[in-house]
């Protein structure tokens, strides 16, 4: 029995979660009921036509990542909820969804091969504003998500019901990555990671108010950024408030020295008000944060988590909208 819980240690030294979240250009997740096994599309429900769908998609090293996703419905379902997430191109406030209500999972792959064909058939249902959370409870892949995943899961259930918040569906999910981090979730549409959750900052997360500093310590980054940029955009959520999260953002790394310790970035928001501005930062490799340590409890080899800090930030550029 491996003692080791990589999200324990990670705690303890304190690791800064920022920068952590993945760049996917595209989710495709397919409720499939668990038991899941260690490599999630190999579980018993995922029929083969599936798991060599997946395969040969990350054979291709195309930008799409495929996670299997429950809830307390789902082995009682007559049907296979689908759920397509697609990053977009310039400003944007996350991903776009499309959502499919198939009869059953043995047709998912047919029906993904022809949508990444270009091809769309029908089971498309209305797509609504629904926001889809994702806690990862994959335990047999990482023991941490079992041990932090699986009550967090529960009392996240309880936290949206206490609310009463409507358009929110809450999902178990397979393993997208910074198990050290569990409890941790991707809020989609906008495809936000989060780690190292509590109830208070789930609360804030999900309603989008309380002190937004709490973010500091829970924030892993936004998906649709380069993980360097990622610290940048904290810097700028934690300076302008909650209302970052309703501005169109856009961001590049505009050079990056050989050794890759200072990094210039830039990052371009529009207000709802059309209001666009465009900054500029130095970002500069943090000696004392980037710390060495094994990524999962099972890590044979530790790994060095490389983290940055904004060393200077400017506006370059203010664009008032004007209207004719």
């Amino acid at each position: 029995m491996n003692n080791f819980f990589c999200a324990d240690h990670s705690r303890e030294i304190q690791e800064d979660v920022i920068g952590s979240a993945t760049n996917y250009q595209t989710y495709i997740l397919v409720e499939c009921p668990t038991p899941w096994v260690a490599e999630a599309f190999n579980s018993k429900w995922v029929p083969d036509n599936l798991r060599i769908l997946v395969e040969d998609v990350k054979r291709a090293k195309l930008p799409i990542n495929f996670l299997l996703i429950a809830n307390d419905q789902s082995h009682r379902g007559e049907e296979t909820t689908l759920l397509i997430y697609q990053q977009q191109e310039g400003l944007s406030n996350g991903y776009r969804k499309q959502e499919f209500k198939l009869p059953n999972i043995e047709q998912v792959a047919g029906f993904v091969s022809k949508w990444l064909a270009g091809v769309t058939a029908d089971y498309a249902i209305e797509s609504s504003s629904t926001r889809d959370i994702l806690v990862c409870t994959h335990g047999s892949h990482d023991q941490c998500c079992a041990k932090y995943g699986n009550p967090f899961y529960f009392h996240a259930e309880n936290t949206i019901s206490d609310l009463q918040l409507k358009d929110m569906r809450i999902w178990r999910s397979s393993h997208f990555g910074g198990h050290r981090f569990a409890p941790t979730a991707i809020d989609f549409p906008q495809g936000r990671y989060y780690g190292v959750l509590d109830s208070d900052t789930f609360k804030s997360i999900l309603t989008h108010t309380g002190d937004i500093q709490c973010l500091n310590k829970v924030y892993r980054g936004w998906g649709i950024l380069p993980n360097a940029l990622q610290i940048l955009e904290r810097e700028l959520m934690l300076r302008l408030g909650w209302d970052w999260f309703n501005y169109q953002v856009t961001g590049k790394i505009l050079e990056k020295s050989l050794d890759n310790n200072t990094i210039l970035g830039e990052l371009s928001f529009e207000q709802p008000s059309g209001t666009l501005y465009t900054y500029q930062a130095k970002l500069i490799k943090d000696d004392v944060k980037t710390q060495i340590l094994k990524g999962s409890c099972h890590a044979s080899q530790e790994i060095v988590s490389v983290k940055y800090a904004v060393s200077n930030l400017w506006l370059v550029a203010k664009k008032v909208a004007t209207y004719s």
